[in-house]
Parts: C-alpha cells; structure tokens; sequence
C-alpha cells in the first residue's frame, strides 16, 4: 500500500515538471518569436530620413533673387535733341503756360541687332516721375511731338528746377510691356526700368545697347 502511494507521489511530481517545463517552453518560444514585418518597417528610420530632406528643400516660394542689370554689360549710344540747349530743356516741351505740351525731339543711330526701341522720360528730382513712355519704337527720328497724350506729358514741376532724364533703350525683340506707372511717382524705376531685357518669353539678354540724355527746367521759365 505504501509502495503504491509513494508511486503516485511520484507520478503526480513528475506530470508537475513537466507542465512546467512546457509552459517555461513556451514562453521562451513567444520572447524570441521574430518580429512582424509590420513592426519591422514601423522601426526603420528611413519615414525621419525622409522628412528631414524635404526640410532643407527649398520652397516654391523661395525664389532666387533675380541680379539687377548692369547696363556697362552692354553698349551704349548717343542721343541728340534739338530742344535741349546748354543742358536746358525748351519750354516748349512742358505741361505749363508758357509750353505747348509736346515730346522732345530725339534722334540717335540705328543700333545693330535692334528690332526696337523703349523710351522714357523721367524727373530724377520727383521720385522718378515718368513723364514719357513709348514702347516697340521703330524709328530712329522722332520729331516734335512725336508721342501722343497717352504716352507724353510734358514737365510741370511746382517749384525749383527739376533734372528731367530720357532714356532710349535698344531691344532685340519688342516686349509687350515696360516697366512704370505714367505720370506717376515711381520709386523702383531704379531698379526695374531695365526689366525690358527679359522677352515676353522669359529669355533674358534682350538688350542690346542703352542711350541717355539729361537736362534741366526750373519752374516759371
């Protein structure tokens, strides 16, 4: 009798251990059980790789800034009036009671690979007032009142002498629009009145030569 209870003892131990060990079995199984390739790819640090070079892309909104023109790259012309005398602009080319209102007259020699010409006329002394703008110009003479009223006005300065500067601007190709507001202040005409060098397609380099001339009128004469 006691030999068969010893036994059983010894029976239920052994089925105990065993358990045991298959449980323990088991659980060493699930640990070391490979990860999901799910999991895997969630891990990885490519997605911050990523992320991290679109941060040091520029934006479509940071454009590069566009380089003001040098006008000594190109070459540059004389232009000659006959209503312009010892640095005087005549009378007759103003907006005031004693002028008749008309645009100067100009002439200058026909630029080689000009197909036209841009002209303007601005009072350097009054935040660059345009008093004259004439685009897709083709002649090389233009006389006396030559620009219409939607293109000319002549000076009318309120007081004091003002410097009233023409510029003849030789392009390749004509544009179908030039920089400024007529009769009008324009205080970046500095640095936009050659954006005429950028054809209407975008090329830039679409000027060929630059032409000036200045004089004065004073208020009252």
């Amino acid at each position: 009798m006691k030999k068969r209870l010893l036994v059983g003892i010894l029976s239920l131990t052994l089925l105990s251990l065993c358990a045991c060990g298959d449980k323990k079995t088991d659980d060493n199984t699930n640990q070391s059980s490979p990860v999901s390739i799910e999991e895997s790819i969630q891990s990885e640090p490519s997605v911050s790789v990523i992320e991290e070079t679109k941060e040091t892309e520029p934006s479509e909104a940071e454009e590069p800034v566009k380089e003001a023109f040098d006008e000594t790259s190109v070459e540059s012309f004389e232009v000659n009036s006959t209503d312009l005398k010892d640095g005087v602009w005549d009378t007759a080319i103003t907006n005031t009671s004693n002028g008749s209102n008309v645009s100067p007259q100009l002439s200058w020699e026909e630029v080689e690979g000009a197909d036209s010409y841009v002209v303007y006329m601005v009072d350097n002394s009054a935040n660059f007032w345009l008093h004259w703008i004439s685009k897709d110009v083709k002649d090389t003479e233009l006389p006396q009142g030559w620009a219409d009223a939607k293109e000319y006005v002549g000076p009318y300065p309120p007081s004091g002498t003002h410097e009233y500067q023409i510029y003849v601007i030789a392009l390749k190709q004509p544009v179908s629009k030039v920089y400024g507001s007529f009769d009008k202040g324009n205080l970046m005409f500095e640095d936009n009145k050659y954006n005429c060098d950028t054809t209407d397609d975008g090329q830039a380099g679409n000027i060929v030569a630059i032409g000036t001339i200045t004089g004065t009128y004073t208020a009252g004469e």
